[in-house]
């Protein structure tokens, strides 16, 4: 159906591990005329925990307690996003180890 969005998830390999790429593509556009999309990134548990350098353990009871990185469901498997990691990242940065 012209002018509708088809969206596709694509597997890519990445140090033998693989995530999930999900972007999106108009049929009726010609592609030099479309807008470029950010592509996201979809991580696994023990991949963001790898990023992370933190135990999958600790991932899973940070997502229960609340103050973790904000995550996906997806059914019933837990995703992560690139972005949303940066994001947490950022906000655990502190200059002082008093700070809270």
């Amino acid at each position: 159906m012209p002018g509708r969005a088809l969206f596709a998830a694509h597997f890519i390999a990445n140090g033998g591990t693989s995530a999930m790429v999900v972007s999106s593509a108009s049929t009726d556009v010609p592609a030099s005329q479309r807008p470029v999309a950010p592509i996201n990134v979809l991580l696994t548990p023990t991949e963001t925990a790898a990023r992370l350098k933190v135990s999958l353990s600790w991932l899973a009871k940070a997502r229960m307690r609340g103050d973790g990185p904000a995550f996906i469901k997806v059914g019933r498997s837990i995703r992560y996003s690139e972005a949303a990691l940066t994001h947490w990242m950022k906000g655990q940065q502190r200059l002082s180890t008093s700070e809270q």
